[in-house]
């Protein structure tokens, strides 16, 4: 790797195939969500993640690069230990809240992402691109900030009271 323009390229592969490895996640964490609330968030961002995908493929094309190729070893292991959380039983809302801190690992992965990416872009003079992946970063922090709602609002209140119960 010699130059910008092959760091910016590596990084949108990376970036490519994290958010197809999150295509697949996102409906088994939002199946096993108990919170409505959770998994109509889960159900949403997976929308999103098609537009991401798709929005990274226009990307691709802009700058005449494919975008396979290459394994994001970081969203591999955020995946793995998602599956840890699908893979556990108990209280309906710690299990809920477990999904929110697995998921929250996850938007600030791609948010660091976009953010280097965008950045070499904009010095790179790619506006377009730029603009694309920070548009993709915004709707990774509104991601970001409906999960910590979730939580402070619903979530560990829920688990808190489950937890009080249980106490009593």
């Amino acid at each position: 790797m010699n130059t910008l323009n092959e760091l910016l390229e590596d990084e949108l592969k990376d970036i490519y195939n994290a958010e197809n490895q999150l295509l697949k996640a996102l409906p088994k964490m939002a199946k096993k969500a108990t919170s409505e609330t959770l998994q109509v968030a889960f159900t949403k961002h997976l929308k999103e993640t098609e537009g991401h995908v798709s929005r990274l493929e226009t990307i691709g094309k802009e700058l005449g690069i494919t975008l396979t190729g290459k394994k994001c070893h970081a969203m591999q292991g955020l995946v793995e230990e998602g599956k840890e959380v699908l893979d556990e039983e108990g209280k309906s809302a710690v299990i809920d809240a477990a999904l929110i801190g697995a998921a929250r690992r996850v938007e600030h992965h791609e948010m660091a992402a976009y953010c280097a990416a965008g950045g070499m872009a904009k010095a790179l003079g790619h506006t377009k691109v730029a603009n694309l992946l920070q548009q993709t970063l915004n709707e990774e922090d509104a991601a970001d900030k409906k999960l910590h709602g979730i939580a402070d609002n619903e979530v560990l209140t829920a688990a808190l009271e489950m937890e009080t119960a249980d106490n009593v």
